[in-house]
């Protein structure tokens, strides 16, 4: 008679490298979210105790209600959007991301994604491409050093571009929930008033209800004709609408963005504008950076499950 596999029952709610796989699969039985039809998952119902998945994915109140038996959420990646904490802290249900691996990641990612909306990068090498500098000079582009950065949300992220641009001898400002202490940078109590007194407006805050369009009309027309607008955060943090008017109307000189509202998609007029740079939300996605994020969120797992001193 066989004995009853005892390994822990793990959903994949995302696809994982091969190498990763096995690994768990040592310590879990594993279960692919995404080939599971009805009839199964109700089999599975009660055994599932774990759940792993990336910053993208969503998890509802009604998606854990049909887990009952679980107990963990592993999230490779900094965004926890997707998932309802609410519902996952009273169910008593661990949530775990893995934020700090992809920090720097992140940081030089935003710099890079200045850099090329002020010094025109992109268009300048679309300008060589086409062989358009036979017919005369590129028009000139904007100074990157020496100016003033307003970051939105001052924490990890925030503090790891602030150090970056200073380098740049970029003087910095930030605003966010609370005034901190432990920097020198001068506070601002609003984006609006923030978005008066810079040149680059930088978004690293969170998403959510509170952050929802908090980037809108009124913000970019203070930040100005003058003014750059880079996103790293959350793309619900940013009014598209208002920004593509804004950008049209040279509102505010370019913007340079990671993450949009309604990812993948994005919108065809945002798209072809010539005062933007877009990147496909990859700020945190470097080959080293994806290893360390799938090497913490396994050892997260096997933490909660105290299968650490096995798998050593």
């Amino acid at each position: 008679m066989t004995a009853p596999d005892s390994r822990p029952h793990l959903l994949l709610v995302t696809p994982v490298p091969p190498s990763l796989r096995e690994r768990l699969h040592r310590h879990f039985v594993l279960h692919g979210d995404a080939g599971l039809d009805h009839v199964q998952r109700m089999a599975l119902a009660a055994q599932v105790r774990a759940m792993l998945c990336n910053a993208q994915s969503v998890v509802s109140r009604e998606q854990m209600q049909r887990w009952p038996a679980l107990e963990m959420i592993s999230v490779i990646g900094v965004g926890m959007d997707g998932i309802d904490l609410d519902a996952a802290a009273a169910q008593g249900i661990a949530v775990r991301n893995t934020p700090e691996v992809s920090t720097e990641d992140i940081a030089d990612h935003t710099l890079a994604l200045l850099l090329a909306a002020t010094r025109q990068i992109v268009q300048a090498h679309r300008f060589v491409q086409q062989g358009l500098w036979l017919q005369g000079r590129h028009p000139p582009s904007m100074r990157f050093s020496g100016r003033r950065m307003g970051i939105v949300g001052l924490g990890r992220i925030g503090s790891a571009v602030a150090i970056r641009a200073q380098a740049f001898d970029i003087s910095i400002a930030y605003t966010g929930r609370a005034l901190k202490s432990n920097v020198a940078y001068r506070w601002y109590d609003s984006v609006p008033e923030l978005a008066a007194a810079v040149d680059f407006l930088v978004v690293c805050a969170s998403g959510g209800p509170e952050t929802q369009g908090l980037i809108d009309a009124q913000v970019l027309q203070a930040l100005g004709p003058q003014g750059v607008l880079v996103n790293i955060g959350r793309g619900s943090i940013v009014d598209e609408a208002a920004l593509l008017q804004a950008l049209q109307s040279r509102t505010i000189a370019a913007a340079a963005l990671d993450v949009f509202a309604h990812e993948p998609q994005v919108p065809e007029a945002l798209r072809n504008l010539p005062n933007i740079v877009l990147t496909p939300h990859m700020a945190s996605s470097t080959v080293q950076g994806q290893q360390a994020m799938l090497v913490q969120a396994e050892a997260q797992l096997l933490e909660h499950f105290g299968l650490l001193e096995t798998a050593g």
